[in-house]
């Protein structure tokens, strides 16, 4: 298809956080999203590319980092209504984790950055401002840097978790050879220490992974629009399902005050497994 104004030919690819067809290269692609799952609020892009199909265009191009138009991005998160549910259960993660595969441009980094926000209750500055230092694979552990005068720990690192960190620093690393080479070998602009890098080459920025966050709730059905926070939550409260006291879950999350951490273990029903036998 030919867009009469400039009588060039629109590419079908969709960006994934505008919603918007772009030039393959710019931002963050959802490049074999199939067309009735992504919201297109221009005009209609030809049939997008195969999820299966590798080429050059597969890496984001630094520069572009843009959100979603049809998603708010409220400055500050806003405090849940009464009884409404603040977590997200193991069932929505891994539907949340799943979603991710539908996206060949950032799904690799995505899920990467999902799984260690849930599986390490990290807030989601703590996550997006994670440096290539604090990842130790050969020795299996990541060094969790807590906000909010919160306990900095040192936690292990499953065999999940050491897969795609693998695939994503392996990525990640050819992003950077191909940014480099765009900026005639310099890449003065990209940060090398980032571990989870943005569209720019810069640290993912909590606004962006979001609006991202939004978008594969969508995809994945989920009944809660979630926010990054739930992560942390659903670490929590998955810690309390496998009979983890109250003391070790304050510590893994790095709460300073165990109120904050009693929230989980209150109403597990397995802290009354052994009564009335």
């Amino acid at each position: 298809m030919v867009d009469g104004k400039t009588g060039r030919k629109r590419q079908g690819v969709v960006e994934a956080e505008t919603g918007v067809p772009v030039v393959p290269g710019q931002g963050e692609l959802f490049g074999g999203m199939p067309a009735e799952m992504v919201t297109v609020t221009a005009a209609t892009p030809d049939p997008v590319e195969s999820v299966s199909a590798v080429s050059s265009l597969d890496t984001p191009s630094a520069g572009q980092d843009l959100l979603p138009v049809d998603v708010a991005t409220p400055k500050k998160r806003q405090r849940a209504p009464e009884g409404e549910r603040k977590h997200l259960t193991l069932l929505e993660v891994d539907r949340l984790l799943a979603a991710t595969k539908d996206n060949p441009r950032t799904g690799l980094r995505d899920r990467c950055l999902i799984l260690l926000m849930f599986r390490h209750g990290l807030r989601v500055t703590e996550a997006c401002a994670m440096r290539m230092d604090q990842v130790d694979l050969e020795s299996k552990i990541l060094q969790v840097q807590r906000l909010k005068g919160g306990l900095s720990t040192t936690q292990p690192l499953r065999t999940e978790e050491i897969r795609l960190l693998k695939s994503w620093m392996a990525e990640r690393e050819r992003w950077l050879r191909q940014w480099r080479k765009k900026d005639g070998g310099t890449g003065a602009a990209l940060d090398r220490h980032a571990l989870f890098l943005s569209a720019r080459g810069t640290a993912l920025s909590r606004k962006t992974f979001w609006a991202l966050l939004r978008r594969y709730g969508e995809l994945a059905g989920l009944a809660l629009p979630p926010h990054p926070h739930m992560l942390r939550h659903a670490c929590g409260f998955a810690l309390a399902d496998q009979g983890a006291d109250t003391r070790l879950i304050q510590d893994y999350l790095g709460h300073r005050n165990i109120q904050h951490t009693v929230r989980y273990t209150a109403t597990n029903p397995v802290r009354f497994e052994k009564l009335w036998r």
